[in-house]
């Protein structure tokens, strides 16, 4: 029974070493190896001895590097994980890299004598040795002292030309048949070649088996032209990763290297976006921009769309095509919404513009972009407002009527952000990246100015999310504005709420996911529709009731006006006090009002600091 892994006898007596190779593995531990073989099924070497106790010992420290080769290999697979697509450019250069080698070790046979040869002899038998095997069974066909020095014997000029139109029958066959399998050794070379690690199962594996068969038969053809004494030249080729020509300029991971660098930018986007390029580029291969195609776009999405929702174990650091293979294998799990898809298409899309745009693609290159219209239709959010009666049990929980603040609250955050909320109409992600500087006044009245800060890192969802709102009296006679005297005295730059700011990685995110919680246990509003975004719902009905002037209400709410003219799409805080006065934006926001709602037992200035002793609340 042949053991796979541990001490075997050969049938001379002799004891050696053998572990066999995962499959998956088995290229990776060729390449570590760097034996020129394609793949590699069993690790074996002699232990040269007959005795099993000796071989037993020396099998120790054998059988620990193969451990250290599988690991080596295990490392250099998740280095180069396996795409699903190569551009036209890659498939080019591998064809012409797998004809210019078979003329290249042609010439080197030919020309190379007996003492090329003899060299030849001397790698294999080494070979051989290091595998475990009998090197002395590798005798030659030919006697070394009949060879000439340099180039051909008229034996070997004959048996070559035998072999060469025998395989070039062989090949003109097999391409009329359209049998790419019959090369799949000289593609997997070359595509080893190239650092390109492209799925045997792919749909562009056909395409480029296809083409290293042309290559190959153009090659055996030129060299029985060779045979029959016509001059071929051999062409010059260049190994290792294909390098991107001036014809077709940089690829996708040098623009967002470029993107990345251009200015200071918030971490969070700039790990989504980065997060994103590397999942296209695990379907598809690093592209040069000008290279993508709808395709490649149309790819992505599906290989998106198979991506699971809950990912554990083994899924957390999975590659795209990982994660779409095993959403394709359970059909049964939910997948990634058509929100995330459609963030994940916009990211790269981003790159690739920003690419076009700045000279990565040369300006004499024709592109239009992959991405647009690739977009998945989203389902209308069904989020909706709070009823009164909800709303008084959100603010009459000892939260906001004694400060009894949980874990997941951050401090002051769990009180004024569900108050500026109801108050603004702003958005969750713009309140949290309010700063002291932010608070401001202008004739006597109190304003609150949403604006980016990129040094801050703050960002807004769009350019008309810039503007103003006047602070509504509620807010007011709640202490708003001495909470902000307090946080002021840190400095004009300071965050009003420091706890949930941008610059705090994720906070922002764990809390809202804590408000959640808090909806549904302690307030038990158990319809999952209703959430934080559900106060700028309840707002915006307020709001309709306050002013029949849509463009104002648009502008207050930081919502582009996309049925006026172009220059009035977007808004900003001087435009909105240059257009309507600080008077009618305060006038409008005081008529905001919510019938049945009382805040008189709200506290938010009462002592956050939890007495000793008093345990946590958790929602």
């Amino acid at each position: 029974m042949r053991r796979l892994m541990g001490v075997i006898k050969d049938r001379h007596g002799t004891y050696y070493a053998q572990q066999r190779i995962p499959p998956r593995l088995q290229a990776a531990v060729a390449r570590v190896r760097g034996k020129g073989k394609r793949k590699q099924v069993f690790l074996k070497k002699s232990l040269g001895t007959k005795v099993l106790k000796e071989a037993n010992v020396r099998a120790k420290p054998v059988l620990s590097d193969f451990d250290r080769i599988i690991r080596d290999a295990e490392a250099l697979e998740k280095s180069r994980p396996i795409v699903q697509t190569i551009s036209d450019t890659e498939i080019s250069r591998v064809a012409e890299y797998v004809y210019a080698k078979e003329l290249a070790w042609d010439e080197r046979f030919r020309v190379g004598g007996r003492d090329q040869l003899k060299r030849d002899l001397v790698t294999l038998r080494k070979e051989a040795k290091a595998e475990g095997e009998d090197p002395d069974e590798i005798r030659p066909w030919w006697r070394h002292e009949e060879l000439p020095t340099f180039g051909l014997s008229l034996e070997q000029l004959a048996r070559q030309r035998e072999e060469v139109l025998e395989e070039l029958r062989s090949m003109r066959e097999q391409l009329a048949l359209s049998n790419v399998l019959a090369v799949q050794d000289q593609t997997a070379g070359a595509l080893e070649t190239f650092g390109i690690n492209l799925d045997p199962m792919s749909k562009a594996y056909p395409k480029v088996g296809a083409a290293v068969l042309r290559a190959y038969v153009r090659a055996l053809e030129d060299i029985t032209k060779r045979n029959d004494g016509h001059a071929v030249e051999t062409p010059v080729f260049t190994q290792g990763p294909i390098s991107t020509s001036s014809e077709t300029g940089g690829t996708l991971r040098h623009a967002f290297e470029g993107w990345e660098k251009e200015r200071e930018r918030p971490p969070g986007p700039v790990s989504e976006y980065k997060r994103a390029v590397e999942m296209f580029i695990q379907l598809h291969g690093d592209l040069p921009i000008a290279n993508i195609r709808k395709s490649h776009a149309r790819e992505f999405r599906e290989a998106l769309q198979l991506v699971p929702r809950i990912r554990r174990g083994t899924l957390l650091k999975a590659s795209l095509p990982e994660l779409s293979d095993w959403g394709r294998k359970h059909p049964e799990e939910r997948r990634v919404s058509a929100a995330t898809v459609n963030k994940q298409l916009g990211a790269v899309q981003t790159i690739a513009n920003w690419g076009h745009q700045n000279g990565v693609i040369p300006d004499d290159v024709q592109w239009s972009d992959p991405f647009s219209g690739m977009s998945l239709e989203v389902e209308e959010s069904g989020r909706t407002s709070f009823t009164t009666s909800e709303i008084q049990d959100v603010f009459d929980t000892t939260l906001f009527t004694a400060n009894e603040l949980p874990e997941g609250a951050r401090g002051n955050a769990g009180v004024w952000l569900p108050l500026i909320a109801l108050l603004t109409g702003a958005r969750q992600g713009e309140i949290a990246g309010l700063q002291a500087s932010n608070i401001q006044h202008h004739d006597g009245v109190p304003l609150i100015v949403i604006s980016a800060n990129r040094k801050s890192g703050k960002r807004l969802k769009t350019k008309a999310s810039e503007r103003v709102i006047a602070a509504h009296p509620q807010l007011v006679s709640l202490g708003f504005l001495d909470y902000v005297a307090q946080r002021t005295r840190d400095g004009e730059q300071a965050w009003l709420f420091p706890t949930v700011a941008p610059d705090q990685h994720r906070a922002l995110a764990n809390w809202s996911k804590w408000f959640g919680r808090y909806l549904r246990n302690k307030i038990d509003i158990s319809d999952t529709n209703k959430v934080f975004h559900s106060f700028r719902h309840l707002f915006q009905d307020a709001l309709r009731a306050a002013t029949p002037d849509e463009e104002l209400r648009n502008a207050i709410q930081g919502r582009s006006n996309r049925n006026a003219n172009r220059v009035s799409r977007g808004y900003g805080a001087k435009h909105m006090l240059d257009r309507w006065g600080v008077t009618k934006l305060q006038e409008t926001i005081s008529n905001i009002t919510f019938p049945g709602l009382d805040l008189s037992r709200v506290r938010p200035l009462g002592d956050v600091k939890r007495k000793a002793g008093r345990a946590r609340t958790a929602a």
